[in-house]
């Protein structure tokens, strides 16, 4: 077991992979010369040249498209966007091409493709450069979307990401290149469509991803040291499609649902997540689910501004109080 952060198990997930398989390689702003934006593709472009580790022009639309176009003839490029926020300039090439060209060609033409890179806000960057975007691309049918930080979780997905046949929008965070944690020695795969329980409690479940996961994870701590509040966490990892049945089986147990998410809330991933717990598991809610996400306005740029818009740690116990019935 070694202790590796975030950026170096995205480096490690991708150098495995582009050992292992020929036909799998990187391209995006920066990634060779430059060794990445965040440095995730540090010493790439020394181990495996400049056919393979692809500096790009600065046109997202294009390099997006050029990487649909490698997987249609068999290879399976990992494109990296410096931030989701510019991706927005290829969600034509995302949504209308990447998901839909395997429905298009009736199966003629699989699309096996990693887009990936940081979203969300990340720290005085203004409202164009912090965008959480993931409620946006779970909507389009044929994209499989990852949301993850932890290192251990962020290889293991990682790799299966490349290996599997469809495109996979994999979601990071800026802010959290450089969070450690315990990454296994050996070769381990983590499967999409799988979320992973977190923390293990009996009052109420929180499901969250990406950052909110770290967000979650402190105030379920200092609940459980304060009030003896125990909280259970489950960290969807993909979003994607979701592992309901984690969730269902987790709000039977509890019978109460917290969805905490960046991003704003209006047809969101909490609202399917609620919709759905509270179609499959009505009879086991002692409470209303409730949710906790950005405020509706655009991110601003004042650090104190923006860490108001985010969901805080005080709202979120709130809401937790709220669900038990605590004043």
């Amino acid at each position: 077991m070694a202790i590796l952060t975030l950026r170096d198990a995205l480096n490690q997930a991708m150098t495995e992979e582009m050992i292992r398989d020929p036909k799998v390689f990187l391209m995006g702003e920066e990634v060779g010369e430059y060794n990445g934006a965040y440095k995730v593709s540090k010493g790439m472009l020394e181990k495996f040249g400049p056919e393979r580790v692809v500096d790009s022009p600065i046109s997202e639309a294009g390099f997006a498209g050029l990487g649909v176009g490698a997987a249609m003839v068999g290879l399976r490029p990992i494109i990296e966007m410096m931030t989701w926020n510019f991706a927005i300039q290829a969600f034509d090439q995302i949504i209308n091409h990447a998901a839909k060209m395997y429905y298009m060609s009736a199966g003629q033409f699989s699309v096996p493709m990693v887009i990936r890179g940081p979203h969300g806000a990340a720290r005085m960057l203004g409202a164009q450069h912090s965008q959480c975007v993931d409620h946006m691309i779970v909507n389009i049918p044929g994209l499989i979307v990852v949301s993850t930080v932890i290192p251990k979780d962020a290889k293991g997905l990682l790799k299966s990401s490349i290996r599997n046949n469809n495109p996979v929008m994999f979601l990071e965070s800026e802010l959290l290149y450089g969070y450690e944690g315990e990454v296994p020695d050996e070769e381990y795969l983590i499967p999409l469509g799988k979320g992973d329980i977190k923390r293990k409690g009996k009052d109420i479940t929180l499901v969250t991803w990406n950052k909110m996961l770290l967000l979650s994870l402190d105030v379920a701590q200092k609940l459980w040291e304060t009030e003896n509040i125990d909280v259970e966490i489950i960290d969807l990892m993909t979003i994607q499609p979701i592992d309901e049945d984690l969730i269902f089986e987790s709000v039977r147990k509890t019978h109460r649902l917290l969805v905490v998410e960046e991003g704003w809330g209006v047809a969101s991933i909490g609202c399917h997540i609620v919709d759905r717990v509270v179609k499959e598991c009505f009879d086991d809610l002692d409470a209303p689910p409730e949710r906790v996400f950005n405020h509706f306005v655009p991110m601003p740029y004042n650090k104190t501004l923006e860490a108001e818009v985010l969901p805080t740690e005080a709202r979120v116990i709130q809401s937790i109080k709220n669900l038990l019935y605590i004043s």
